[in-house]
């Protein structure tokens, strides 16, 4: 197993304002013990995955994306262009390449 893994991130509907409006990024997560090295799995998965992104990625407003471990209702999840609800939501466990995207659902008037 390598030692880091690649995904592309990609936000719209209006979660990319919570990113400095940057709608696409390739990251390259690190080894997941060398991350938190009291995870037991060796495997990264979304749960941890939005623990990363809050701590590396998100610029503004955490409460607009985040609610407890999740994003928060109103953000939709896809996961290789299908709903994250098929895959296994915050369990689902991350491969070489994904392509994780986070939309916003929610709109101010």
């Amino acid at each position: 197993m390598p030692e880091t893994i690649k995904i592309h991130l990609q936000f719209g509907g209006g979660a990319e304002l919570l990113f400095d409006k940057v709608k696409k990024r390739e990251v390259e997560l690190p080894a997941l013990n060398k991350y938190f090295p009291d995870c037991q799995s060796a495997k990264w998965t979304i749960k941890e995955l939005l623990v990363w992104i809050k701590d590396n990625l998100l610029k503004e407003r955490p409460e607009l994306f985040l609610q407890g471990e999740s994003v928060r209702p109103g953000i939709l999840v896809l996961v290789n262009e299908a709903d994250w609800e098929l895959c296994g939501e915050l369990s689902y466990e991350l491969k070489q390449n994904d392509v994780i995207m986070f939309i916003s659902t929610l709109h101010g008037g």
